[in-house]
């Protein structure tokens, strides 16, 4: 049954009251035209409750806008959606993807994330091609998909909103990796599965690297909004020294928008339930309002919280990731750096879920106090334990 308006209501039922299912939710194809994001295709998704959220087909399909009766969860950078045909990667010294930087969720990856990086490019057999250069966070968002389908699919008296397509990065004498992305709603359910697919389609050897830039921004993002997870230690924090608490900004309980801030950045990690998921929230309890993000350990071991609190631009990341914060040589050097022969690939499956009122933001608290606690003080010293990351041989 579908879940409208405060009632279990069959297929039948829906179709008798209204002469198309547009009237209550589904999915539609747009194009935007002006600006910056001038020609820019973009999916809106409408489950039936509120939930309203928007794929950018030509931008990896990531989700930029998302709300929840009216009330912003995804965060508006000043960059807008920009158009990838106006992004240069290779600009300001690699740092120009922040140009391109916006929205609920963007991707990174796929063979590459975190801050700049000169590879070693032998596995390519391309003489002239010594190395391969990376700017932040990757390729991969700035991409177009080629839309494979997208619309409605009933299973009995179930409705679920679906899309899906393939982003491709690749290149002459070099990588030839495929993202597949399909993202999914139920009408009358306030939740996002999205489910990746990164396979190998060329016959080099080559690395991978992915992470999800989750950026959660006002009213969610506010002044005593908390920040909830089963985090069993603080690896690292990228303002950690003498100054650690100069900001008084602590990764617990978030302020209100700052003058003057520096990003701060923490590496978690995070213990996980007996099914291997792990969940983390902000949850604004004035509100009571929040959203969750439930990834699988055993596809993003890795977590990083960031919190970039400047004024105008004001945002908190949740950062689930398939490797250490310390970059790509790193995990070449402790060999946790995935590597993908021809045909592999890794599957990544995460849920948004929007926390609708106090009772449903207590249920998620104690779903996560249950798998872990997390420690009482808001700057918590820096281990620099970087658990091993096992299992790292590739597979299909």
């Amino acid at each position: 049954m579908v879940e409208l308006f405060g009632r279990s209501i069959s297929a039948r039922e829906v179709a008798e009251h209204a002469g198309a299912l547009s009237q209550f939710a589904g999915v539609r194809l747009m194009t935007l035209g002006d600006g910056i994001e001038r020609g820019v295709r973009m999916l809106e998704f409408r489950t039936g409750t509120g939930l309203r959220f928007t794929v950018l087909v030509d931008r990896a399909m990531d989700i930029a806008d998302c709300e929840h009766r009216g009330r912003a969860i995804g965060w508006h950078s000043p960059a807008g959606f920009r158009h990838p045909g106006l992004h240069e990667y290779e600009g300001e010294g690699g740092l120009s993807w922040l140009r391109s930087f916006s929205g609920l969720m963007v991707t990174c990856g796929l063979d590459h994330i975190l801050f700049m990086d000169e590879d070693d490019a032998s596995h390519y057999v391309y003489g002239p091609r010594e190395t391969v250069s990376s700017s932040l966070h990757g390729r991969i968002g700035t991409i177009p998909a080629r839309l494979t389908g997208y619309g409605e699919r009933w299973e009995g008296d179930r409705c679920f909103l679906w899309c899906e397509g393939v982003i491709q990065q690749s290149t002459v004498f070099g990588e030839d990796l495929h993202l597949v992305r399909r993202i999914e709603a139920e009408i009358g359910t306030d939740e996002i599965h999205l489910h990746d697919r990164v396979v190998n389609r060329g016959f080099y050897r080559t690395p991978h690297m992915f992470l999800y830039h989750i950026n959660i921004g006002h009213p969610v993002l506010a002044e005593g909004s908390r920040y909830l997870a089963p985090l069993s230690d603080v690896v690292w924090a990228a303002h950690a020294g003498p100054d650690y608490a100069k900001s008084g900004v602590g990764y617990r309980t978030l302020p209100r928008p700052q003058h003057g801030f520096h990003e701060q950045v923490w590496q978690h990690e995070m213990a996980a339930d007996a099914d291997g998921r792990v969940p983390v929230a902000l949850v604004n309890d004035a509100l009571g309002f929040g959203v969750l993000v439930e990834t699988r350990k055993n596809q993003f071991p890795c977590h990083y919280e960031w919190q970039n609190l400047q004024a105008g631009q004001y945002a908190l990341g949740i950062e689930p990731s398939t490797n250490h914060v310390l970059g790509k040589q790193f995990a070449r050097q402790r060999a946790e750096l995935i590597w993908l022969e021809h045909g592999e690939e890794r599957r990544y499956d995460t849920v948004f879920q929007v926390l609708d009122g106090a009772d449903t933001i207590a249920a998620a608290e104690a779903r996560i106090r249950a798998i872990g606690g997390q420690p009482d003080e808001d700057f918590p010293a820096p281990s620099g334990n970087y658990p091993r990351i096992t299992g790292r041989e590739a597979r299909a």
